[in-house]
């Protein structure tokens, strides 16, 4: 007996609205979607690769008449910052669409050996080592201002996802789901987003009831089923962190959709259990390695202590660490640029970012410890839940701190940047409000309302913290 094929959906995008319209547009568009990937394919190459193999541009070179400055502008100015805004605005639409890397690495997964997944592979605190990892040693060797740094560090990156597509997974993205090290980043700040895909648990059990009824004389016929390239549940699915927004589950067995919700929401209502990898790398990795990343350059304190450092070799006649120095793959080697890092500039921007990190993540923890406390009896859980309330101003200054590069670009083209520092100011107030009633947020599902006031305290001390970190940076150096 010939069966006639079973739709995934039955909804008719003419009764549907217009978020779930776009949802079921990026399901039977996948020809339209795969073609703009692999533009960003093209053009990312284009601003990684081909400035690497250019002279470094001199002391005269404009944007508009030199390869390597507009592509750094581009890349490092634009392209990085709105990428941040765009987990903000849209999830991680970003990820599902346009990310070179993870089209590369599912087009070596679809190609690849398929092998199964190991557990080591699996261990959820890579994304928080990898993003350590990538920022200092980012730093070390000057990723944004010089092309082959940045080809060193995101080809190898590029590299990898294609290895591990390549051997482990099918049609997947493997390196996206467990490796990528700016996966965790994107999966807090997404958290805020006023779009996600969810599914509707009723919705999906009576499609299985009606489609059991209508089909059950075919035995070896299943329910339709759809594959995930990041290994979500797709029944449960609730949360914008780890959806990639593809839209290839969109209508699916008539129970997800592309809907809108308060920005934040996912925060408050707890939609997602807060785990210790997003405390970490909130408290010791966004507020605590990015923020010592993007303020040595700046910063009076790293100059203090380089030169408490060289003084201390020189009275013991060790003058070998201040004259020697290492190849631009390990710390930053551009004598004609006069920019060179000696062995005494790498520890103590090693030691400098290692300071910074430790202790801001242990007063935002401390601070925040407290707040959890006078909700009531200890939680840890609770204290997770507190930290995801930080991610605004979290983010905020990590965009702060990127977006530097494109108003020193601007700058010196003389281009007028006088709103800069406005515009610094209210981000960082707006921010750091929107945290603030995040936090009151989240206390109300803990504590009554004198309690909340209480926990409040402590909790606006971690915010204030976390403004002050990044307004040291852009108006106090």
């Amino acid at each position: 007996m010939t069966m006639e094929p079973i739709p995934v959906t039955c909804l008719d995008s003419q009764e549907t609205g217009l978020l779930m319209r776009i949802g079921l547009w990026l399901r039977d568009h996948r020809g339209m979607v795969q073609k703009i990937q692999w533009g960003v394919v093209i053009l990312y190459v284009g601003l990684v690769v081909t400035p690497a193999f250019l002279p470094l541009p001199d002391h005269y070179a404009h944007l508009w008449d030199n390869l390597t400055l507009f592509a750094q502008f581009l890349f490092w100015g634009i392209w990085w910052p709105f990428v941040l805004i765009s987990m903000v605005l849209f999830g991680r639409l970003w990820c599902g669409v346009f990310c070179p890397e993870g089209t590369l690495s599912e087009w070596a997964s679809r190609h690849g050996q398929g092998r199964s997944i190991p557990r080591w592979l699996r261990w959820p605190g890579w994304p928080l080592v990898a993003f350590i990892m990538t920022t200092v040693y980012g730093q070390m060797i000057s990723v944004y201002q010089y092309p082959k740094a940045a080809l060193l560090i995101l080809g190898g990156s590029t590299i990898a996802a294609m290895a591990i597509g390549y051997f482990f997974g099918r049609n997947q993205r493997v390196w996206c789901r467990y490796l990528c090290p700016v996966s965790g980043v994107f999966s807090l700040l997404a958290k805020l987003s006023p779009l996600h895909f969810v599914s509707d648990a009723d919705q999906w059990a009576l499609y299985r009831k009606q489609f059991r009824q209508e089909y059950r004389q075919y035995q070896n016929h299943g329910l339709p089923k759809v594959q995930c390239p990041t290994f979500l549940p797709l029944k449960q699915l609730n949360s914008a962190s780890p959806c990639h927004m593809c839209g290839r589950c969109a209508g699916h067995r008539d129970a997800i959709r592309l809907e809108a919700r308060a920005p934040g929401s996912e925060i408050t209502s707890g939609a997602t259990e807060a785990t210790r990898w997003d405390f970490l790398l909130i408290v010791f990795g966004l507020l605590g390695v990015a923020v010592g990343a993007f303020h040595w350059s700046a910063s009076p304190w790293f100059v203090t202590l380089k030169q408490a450092l060289a003084l201390n070799l020189i009275e013991s006649n060790w003058f070998w660490p201040l004259e020697s120095y290492a190849p631009w793959w390990l710390l930053t080697y551009y004598p004609e640029q006069n920019d060179v890092f000696n062995l005494v500039d790498g520890v103590a921007l090693l030691a400098y970012i290692a300071v910074t990190a430790l202790v801001s993540g242990l007063v935002l923890s401390a601070t925040l410890a407290l707040s959890g406390r006078a909700l009531g009896r200890w939680s840890t859980q609770r204290m997770y839940h507190l930290s995801l309330g930080l991610i605004p101003i979290a983010g905020a200054g990590v965009f702060l701190g990127l977006s530097a590069l494109t108003i020193s670009l601007l700058r010196a083209e003389q281009v007028p940047v006088f709103w800069a520092e406005s515009v610094r100011g209210l981000i960082l107030a707006g921010t750091g409000g929107w945290s603030l009633w995040l936090g009151w947020r989240i206390t109300e599902r803990y504590a009554g309302l004198r309690k909340r006031v209480t926990a409040m305290l402590g909790y606006a001390l971690a915010v204030a913290w976390s403004v002050g970190v990044w307004w040291c940076l852009f108006f106090y150096w």
